[in-house]
């Protein structure tokens, strides 16, 4: 096991205010109920950002963590931001963030993993911080879902929520920390999981709107059965490099997709399910910060303290997949 090379300091995490519950899907048509979702999904409610922007919620998310992390914005000298649902395509919501925290001293950039962002975020700062470059960081994961979700398609509408949560990373001369990470990812399986069209080989256009093409489109079976698998593996391969196994975990976040995937990959890690933080039905699937606001949530609600040691886990379009385990 390698020596940590950096702490989460502090947490955060913002959401919009509106909530849309699985019976608000009939006041646009959408022919499903709450039992059909809840069943399927877990899901029974979701925030959706009607007048917040993905930075506005980036931006809530960072200052909150900062101020537990008693960070002042000079301080701050790298922002590492995981979306698929940035307020525009350039410059980055990196640098958008920057721009809305006041921190000038820093470097931004996004990563483009998906719902794997936050853990391939984390994985960036940490090796930065560990080459001695860097002494503070903050990693976010945020996305506006909302905006890119075609809310006539009754397969992915019922999936998505928006909003954000954050990490403040320190570097560390202690045993607490970051024990590992892992990161992989399959681009053949690409299709899967994607926008078809909206980028610079199929640009919008008249007819891409009319085939609604920009939207997220998904094969959920194949989804499903890659998302398990690959888990699964981050899970094991994560907590081998830190010599720890499933009964040393005192909880697990995994990114909040959909409770069958949930549940089987704690399976198969050997969790029981009560160690297992789950608030998809919540928040729906937020992608990249699904795993920051549930780890923000667990700090608050005291299911971690000093001493104890999570695995977080995800697995999004790409195929990403990856696994961190972190000692508070």
């Amino acid at each position: 096991m390698k020596r940590p090379f950096a702490y989460i300091a502090g947490t955060g995490r913002g959401l919009p205010a509106t909530v849309f519950t699985n019976a608000d899907f009939a006041t646009i048509g959408i022919e499903t109920t709450d039992e059909w979702i809840v069943e399927r999904t877990g899901i029974r409610q979701r925030h959706l950002a009607k007048t917040e922007s993905a930075t506005d919620l980036a931006a809530a998310a960072a200052r909150e963590s900062m101020t537990k992390a008693k960070v002042q914005p000079g301080e701050v000298e790298l922002i590492v931001v995981g979306t698929a649902s940035p307020d525009r395509l350039l410059p980055s919501a990196a640098v958008d963030l920057q721009a809305a925290l006041g921190a000038s001293r820093a470097a931004a950039f996004d990563v483009g993993a998906a719902c794997s962002g936050f853990i391939y975020g984390c994985t960036v700062a940490e090796g930065l911080m560990a080459s001695g470059g860097y002494e503070t960081a903050i990693v976010v994961g945020v996305e506006k879902l909302s905006a890119i979700t075609d809310w006539q398609d009754r397969a992915t509408c019922v999936l998505f929520g928006d909003g954000a949560g954050a990490a403040v990373l320190k570097r560390t001369k202690h045993h607490k920390g970051i024990l590992s990470t892992y990161v992989r990812s399959d681009g053949t399986l690409g299709d899967l999981l994607c926008r078809p069209a909206g980028g610079a080989t199929t640009p919008f256009s008249a007819d891409v709107l009319d085939a609604r093409t920009q939207f997220i489109r998904m094969n959920g079976r194949e989804v499903f059965k890659h998302a398990v698998r690959s888990m699964s593996d981050a899970a094991t391969r994560a907590l081998d490099a830190a010599k720890l196994t499933g009964t040393d975990i005192d909880l697990m976040i995994p990114h909040q997709a959909n409770i069958r995937i949930i549940e089987a990959t704690a399976k198969h890690a050997n969790i029981p399910m009560e160690k297992v933080f789950v608030n998809v039905d919540r928040y729906g699937n937020t992608s990249a910060a699904s795993i920051p606001i549930a780890l923000d949530e667990a700090l608050e609600m005291g299911k971690l303290r000093e001493g104890s040691t999570a695995l977080l886990v995800a697995f999004g379009a790409g195929f990403t997949w990856g696994a961190m385990v972190v000692r508070f």
